[in-house]
């Protein structure tokens, strides 16, 4: 892990990350990724923040969407990236995206980040009641491969990732 890893702590959103925020969502974006799930630019930011609030307890979830704690990897102010702990797995999670989902900025990788936001999160899940923990990512993903593993991950399989077929690796953790 990286010097700069030492102080992530993930957190809950605040009123004051809406800049910040909108900021990561546009960079990850540009990657065909997000760092707000269902987040909408311009979308009023207390609603944004209701739904987050409201999804952790079970509530007003989108279709086909699981109970979900959504957090920010905060270091010493900055964000520096985002996860998604899934209370549970439906068919689709259990196929290809598993309890946690996370994100780095793209300026703040290779700083050990990935590896502490899924260490962090992996307890998160053990404490919510969630035993083995599975959690995937794109086989190409060589820094998701690295920070999975690097935190206990036993690959289960390759799978292909619908409607394009890119591999998604299963990795379980205990």
């Amino acid at each position: 892990m990286a010097a700069d890893a030492g102080h992530l702590r993930l957190r809950a959103l605040r009123a004051s990350d809406e800049g910040a925020f909108a900021e990561a969502h546009r960079q990850l974006l540009a990657e065909d990724s997000e760092f707000g799930i269902h987040y909408e630019p311009g979308m009023p930011w207390d609603t944004y923040l209701q739904a987050v609030t409201d999804q952790a307890a079970g509530l007003n979830l989108p279709e086909g969407w699981v109970r979900n704690t959504r957090l920010v990897a905060d270091v010493d102010g900055t964000l520096v990236g985002r996860t998604s702990i899934r209370h549970e797995l439906n068919d689709f999670l259990l196929h290809y995206g598993g309890h946690i989902g996370y994100a780095v900025i793209p300026d703040q990788r290779r700083r050990g980040h990935a590896t502490e936001i899924l260490r962090q999160s992996i307890e998160i899940a053990h404490a919510i009641g969630v035993e083995r923990v599975l959690v995937t990512c794109d086989e190409v993903n060589i820094g998701s491969v690295r920070a999975i593993e690097a935190c206990g991950g036993r690959l289960e399989n390759v799978v292909p990732l619908p409607p394009d077929d890119v591999p998604r690796r299963r990795y379980w953790i205990d």
